[in-house]
Formats: structure tokens, sequence, C-alpha cells
């Protein structure tokens, strides 16, 4: 779906909202809003990028068909935050100067998320803010995020909060309870679309997973990028999972590991040369939910994780120390289990030698979504132009809404998953082919 350029229209109905983003994440909850603004007849969808991701962002357009109107292209090699924020708020200034917007929608707490909903603010244009109201309450964790979204609430004027604890968020903030919505999370929309298209053939950590971790074989899904964690908490990371393959030789670690070189020379010094981790360059979105599908434990510092995996049925432990997700975690699906190796590797060795303790986790709630989060974003929209009725907010669902063949505790957690933890002692690995770990060249991002 091309969406062609257009201005804001003088009078009648049709009124143009401009959509920006900036990363990969974003990308992925705003691609449901874009198609549904694009089928609605009140709204003209124009879209703009940052390029705050690049490649990354690239990916997750063109499995949507979105062709953005304008890409700024901020990208620069070694790149600080200030860099980034001033050259999309100057950027995104001169788009909303140019496109004239009826309504700015920006989504989550990303720079650019921040830097847009300022440029619409000092032109006068009102800001719809989706995925509003999560919190740590630590200004510092995560970095610069919590800022960025706490900054971005000021400058809203409509509020799309994902889940009832973050309206409650919003409400003990002093915002105003009519300019509040729980829409649900669009990331559960994308992900529901994405599981259902086919496993592409042609990706390489697919067909090496294929090929490594057949029959009930565990497999351990981990991503790690977070800004706050470079470093002595991103090494022992590394350390975690180093210490998890050496005494686990039965389970395979899979790691789409981050372009950034600095998240890369923290983590493969610990993991090369070991032949239970497979580590590559980042999977595209498709390819990831698959490989979520697949994983038995999902080992993460990401926030869209924690809303996709428990759509799957599968446990998530969070390598931080805090979230704005509590939902997850209150709801038994996710667990914190911060950066310290020994922390890591009790949680997920516990996981693995523990059914009932697998199953409390793989079975519980899904607070995120239900499929239906960008609908509910755009009739809000039109609500408040006054072109529909109020909506119905979300309710969490308490089953996950993925069909029974993919949730639930695999074979090999019912089954005395911790036999892999005595094999460690023989060296014995069944017959499962060694997976070498992919020495990737580290790209400045």
């Amino acid at each position: 779906m091309a969406i062609k350029t257009s201005t804001r229209p003088d009078s009648g109905p049709d009124r143009t909202v401009l959509v920006i983003y900036g990363t990969r994440p974003e990308a992925i909850k705003m691609a449901p809003v874009v198609r549904e603004l694009a089928a609605s007849p009140f709204f003209r969808p124009v879209v703009a990028v940052t390029g705050q991701h690049r490649s990354m962002l690239d990916q997750v357009n063109n499995l949507f068909g979105i062709v953005p109107d304008v890409d700024l292209d901020v990208l620069q090699q070694g790149q600080t935050l200030a860099g980034v924020t001033t050259r999309s708020l100057g950027g995104l200034e001169a788009a909303i100067t140019e496109i004239q917007p009826h309504i700015v929608i920006v989504q989550g707490d990303t720079t650019t998320t921040f830097t847009g909903a300022l440029a619409a603010f000092y032109l006068g244009v009102p800001v719809a803010h989706l995925e509003a109201g999560l919190r740590t309450n630590d200004p510092t964790s995560p970095f610069p995020e919590e800022i960025n979204r706490r900054l971005t609430t000021q400058l809203a004027d409509l509020h799309l909060a994902p889940t009832p604890t973050s309206r409650d968020n919003l409400l003990a903030e002093g915002v105003k309870p009519d300019t509040v919505l729980v829409v649900g999370n669009t990331v559960i929309d994308s992900l529901l679309w994405v599981v259902k298209e086919p496993v592409p053939k042609d990706d390489p950590l697919l067909a090496e997973l294929e090929r490594n971790a057949s029959g009930d074989r565990p497999v351990l899904l981990v991503t790690a990028h977070r800004r706050e964690s470079w470093g002595e908490p991103m090494r022992n990371i590394g350390k975690a999972l180093a210490q998890l393959a050496t005494e686990r030789p039965d389970l395979l670690i899979v790691f789409p590991i981050h372009r950034n070189p600095t998240v890369r020379g923290a983590i493969m010094p610990a993991v090369s040369g070991l032949t239970n981790v497979v580590v590559s360059d980042p999977a595209d979105y498709t390819a990831f939910a698959h490989l979520m599908s697949r994983a038995t434990i999902v080992l993460t510092d990401s926030g869209g994780v924690q809303e996709e995996a428990p759509s799957l049925g599968k446990p998530v432990l969070v390598m931080r120390d805090n979230t704005e997700r509590p939902e997850g975690v209150d709801a038994g699906t996710v667990a914190l289990v911060g950066t310290d190796p020994r922390r890591i590797v009790d949680g997920v060795g516990r996981l693995l030698d523990e059914p009932a303790a697998y199953a409390a986790m793989a079975e519980a709630v899904n607070p995120y979504g239900d499929g239906g989060a960008a609908r509910r974003s755009v009739a809000a929209l039109a609500h408040y132009f006054g072109l529909g009725p109020p909506v119905d907010e979300f309710v969490p669902r308490f089953r996950p809404p993925v069909g029974p063949a993919t949730i639930g505790v695999p074979r090999q957690a019912r089954t005395a998953v911790g036999r892999s933890a005595s094999r460690a002692s023989t060296g014995a690995t069944d017959d499962h082919q060694p997976v070498q770990v992919n020495q990737i060249h580290p790209e400045r991002t």
C-alpha cells in the first residue's frame, strides 16, 4: 500500500493524519494503524519516518507495504542522542509545516516519538500518542525512553493507552480522563497477522533452527540491546549465556543480535566457539515471529517482546530490574531477572527443570491485546473529530489470543527438560548436529 502525500483539505470530513515513526518497533506497532487509516472514510494517512533505525525499519515497511512519504534518514555513524534529537526535530518541523495535517500520531517512547510530538506542539497541531502511559517511575531506566514518554504525555491531546494500568498511570499524573482511552496494544494486531503468514523458507536463521532444533530440543531465544545495559551489564549477559550453553549442551541458544557494535562487542567474546549458540544478524519481523513461536523460553530486555511472546504462550524472562509493562509480571507470564548472571541462569534453569513452573508462565493471562487495537485507535481519532461514536475500550483477555496449537507446555517441559543438566557432566548432546556461532563483522548504527 503506497500512500501519496496530500495537503490538508480546506473542508469536508477527509482529514490528514501524519503518522510519525523512526524505529523498527514503532513501525511494527504503527503499521496496523496506517492500514486502518487508509481504509477509513474519514482519514488520509501520510507517513513520515526519521530513519532512526535504517535497515530494520525498511524491512518492516516493506513487509506491510508502506511507502513513507517523508524520509528524513537521520541515521549517522556514531550518532549521539542529542544529534538524533536535533536532526529529527528540525526535519519533522519542516514536514509538518509542508503537510499541514489535522493531527499527528506518534507511538511509544523513542526520540522520534518525543521530537514528533514537540514539533507538532510548536506548530499548534494536535498530537495523538499511541501506547501512552507506560511507566517505570525511574527516569534513568529505560534510558532515555522513560523521559521520552513522560515528555510526550505533556504534549499530547489524545492518549491511546494499551492497558488499564497505563490509563491509571496517566490519570494519576493529572491527565484529563476524557482524553484517555484504553485500546490495547497494536503489536498484537501485527503479530497475529504475521504468524498466519507462511514460514519464510529463505531465512538462514530459521533454516539453521530447522536443522538443529528438531523434535523436542529446547530453544532459548535471546534479544538484548538496552542502552542502560551497555558495558558490564551486557558483558554479564554474555557470561550467563556462556554458562547456560556449557552446562546445558542440549539447549540451543538463538541470538539475533542487534547491529550496534557496543552490544556485539560485549556479547560475542563470551559465546564465540560455543557449538550450541547461534548468533545472527537481526531477523526480519516475520522470521522473528516464527522464532518466538518455536522457542521454549524467551530471554529479552525488549519491551515489545514482553507483549508479543505471551500471545504465543511463551514464558518471558526480562533482563532488567524494572519494567514499564507490569501487567505481564502481575499476570505471571513475565519475570524480571536483571543482568546478574546467576539470576539469569537460575531463571532459565527453573523453567527448563520444573514443568509446573513452566506451565504457570506459559498458560498465564495475556493482558496486552486482542488484535483490535488499531481499529479502536482509528475510531478514537474519529470520535475526537466528532465523526464517530465513543469507542468501547479494550478489556484484557484471560486466555492468549493465539489458538491452542501454539500455546501451553511444550513436550520437552512436560518430560523433564532438566535431563540436559545431567548430560552436561558427560558431554552428551544426543544426535544433534553442532551449531557454530556466526562470526559477525560489527556494523555501526
